[in-house]
C-alpha cells in the first residue's frame, strides 16, 4: 500500500517583485499632504457635524463624497464606520432577534449589528451611511430611529457619535428613489460639488485641510441666547414657515421647514456663533436645514438684524440703547430673557427688568409684553418685584404670571 509523503506546513508565498514594486509605487500615490483653505463646502460640513446634527451630501457619483469623510474623520480623531445602505434589510437596523431561555420573561433582545457594537464600545466616532438614495422605502423607515434615536436594535449609540450620510440624485442613483420626507427631515442637507483646481491641486499631491470649527466656551451663553432671539424672532414675523412640506416629491426629498428643522437651524446658529464660522459655511448649513427658500429668507433676517450681546447688556444695562427698528427689538428682547434663563441669577434678573423699561420708554410695550411673561415666570419667591415690572402688572396678572395685587 503506498503512502503519501506527510507535508509539513508550507512557507507562506510572497507576492512576486514585480507585484512588490506596484505596491511600493501605490502607497506613495496615497501619500499627499493638506493645507488650509478656504472651502465653504467643506466648513459647512464641520459645522454640522460640530453641531451634532446629521448631515446628507448630496452629489454625482465620483466626486469624492467617500473620501471626504475619511479625511473629516482624520480630523476629527475619530474612526470611520462606513454603512451601505443600499445593500442592508430593514432588520440590519432594526435589529436581529435573539431568542433567549425564557422569552416570555426576559423578552426578546434586538441584536445590533457589529459596526454599531464597536461605535458604542469606542464612545465616538463617524458613522457615514453611503447610497442612501438607492435604499428602498423598507430600509429607509428602518433609519428613522438610527438617525433621529440613534436606537440600533437595543443598542443606543453614544451622543459624541457623529453621523453623516450621502446620496445621489435619484436620476444618477442606481435604482434610486426618492429619500421619505420623515427621513429628509431628519438631515441638514449639503450639496456636494467638485471644483476642477482643487482636484488638480489634490492629484499634484495637495488636498484641502478640513478646519473643525473650535467653539469657544466663554462665548456659549451669548451664542445661544442670540441665536434663541433670531430664531424665535424670525418665526414671529414669519410663523407661516414654521411649517412648510412641499408640494412635489422631489422637494419633500430635500431639506424643507418644520419645528424639526427649525430646532437644527438653531443648533447650527449656535454653534456658528461661538465658533466664529463664516458667513458662508453658516449660510449652507442654515439652508441645508430649513431649505433654500426659508433659509434666503432668514439670512435676509439675520444680515440686518446685527443683535448685540445680551450678556454685555445685562451686566450694564443702563450703557445700551434699544434698537429702533421693531423687528430688531423682538429679537433682541428674546435674546435677553434667554441670556437671563441660561445663567438665572437675581441681579440678572433685575438687569433684564431694567433691559424691557426701556421698551416701555421707548413707547413699545408690546414689543416686550412677552418676553416681560417670560421673565416673570422665572423669579425667585424671596426675590422683590423690581421697580421695572410696573408697567407689566396688568398683562402679567391676565396671564397668571403674577399673583392678584402684586
Amino acid at each position: 500500500m503506498s503512502t503519501q509523503p506527510q507535508r509539513g506546513p508550507q512557507p507562506q508565498s510572497q507576492p512576486s517583485r514585480a507585484l512588490a514594486a506596484a505596491d511600493a509605487l501605490g502607497a506613495r500615490l496615497r501619500a499627499t499632504r493638506t493645507e488650509p483653505a478656504t472651502n465653504p463646502q467643506l466648513e459647512a460640513l464641520a459645522l454640522a457635524v460640530t453641531a451634532n446634527q446629521p448631515v446628507l451630501l448630496w452629489g454625482e457619483p465620483g466626486i469624492g463624497k467617500s473620501a471626504g469623510m475619511q479625511q473629516l474623520a482624520t480630523a476629527l480623531g475619530v474612526e470611520l464606520e462606513t454603512v451601505i445602505a443600499s445593500v442592508h434589510e430593514p432588520s440590519d437596523f432594526a435589529g436581529l432577534p435573539i431568542v433567549g431561555e425564557d422569552p416570555a420573561t426576559t423578552g426578546v433582545p434586538m441584536a445590533p449589528p457589529d459596526w454599531a457594537v464597536r461605535l458604542a464600545r469606542t464612545g465616538h466616532g463617524l458613522l457615514f451611511f453611503d447610497e442612501l438614495s438607492s435604499a428602498p422605502p423598507a430600509v429607509q423607515a428602518a433609519l428613522l430611529r438610527v438617525v433621529l434615536e440613534r436606537r440600533i436594535g437595543s443598542l443606543v449609540l453614544p451622543e459624541s457619535v457623529r453621523i453623516v450620510a450621502a446620496a445621489n440624485p435619484p436620476s444618477s442613483a442606481a435604482d434610486g428613489w426618492h429619500l421619505s420626507p420623515p427621513l429628509a427631515n431628519r438631515f441638514v442637507h449639503l450639496d456636494w460639488t467638485h471644483s476642477p483646481r482643487t482636484v488638480a491641486r489634490g492629484l499634484a499631491g495637495t488636498w484641502p485641510e478640513v478646519a473643525i470649527p473650535a467653539v469657544d466656551p466663554a462665548r456659549a451663553s451669548g451664542a445661544v441666547a442670540r441665536a434663541r432671539g433670531v430664531i424665535s424672532g424670525f418665526l414671529t414675523a414669519r410663523p407661516g414657515l414654521v411649517h412648510h412640506m412641499p408640494n412635489e416629491a422631489e422637494g419633500r426629498g430635500r431639506a424643507w421647514p418644520s419645528p424639526r428643522t427649525w430646532e437644527m437651524a438653531l443648533r447650527l446658529l449656535a454653534t456658528g456663533y461661538a465658533a466664529g464660522a463664516g458667513r458662508e459655511a453658516l449660510a449652507a448649513a442654515l439652508t441645508g436645514a430649513v431649505g433654500d427658500a426659508a433659509g434666503i429668507e432668514l439670512l435676509s433676517y439675520v444680515e440686518h438684524l446685527d443683535l448685540p450681546d445680551p450678556d454685555r447688556v445685562l451686566a450694564d444695562p443702563d450703557a445700551f440703547a434699544l434698537p429702533e427698528r421693531g423687528d430688531r427689538q423682538l429679537a433682541f428682547l428674546i435674546a435677553v430673557v434667554a441670556a437671563v434663563q441660561g445663567e438665572l441669577t437675581r441681579p440678572r434678573w433685575e438687569a433684564g427688568w431694567a433691559v424691557l423699561a426701556k421698551a416701555v420708554d421707548a413707547g413699545v410695550p408690546d414689543v416686550a409684553a412677552r418676553a416681560a411673561t417670560d421673565l416673570a415666570a422665572m423669579r425667585d419667591l424671596d426675590w422683590p418685584v423690581p421697580a421695572g415690572i410696573d408697567a407689566f402688572i396688568e398683562l402679567l396678572q391676565l396671564s397668571g404670571a403674577l399673583p392678584g395685587g402684586g
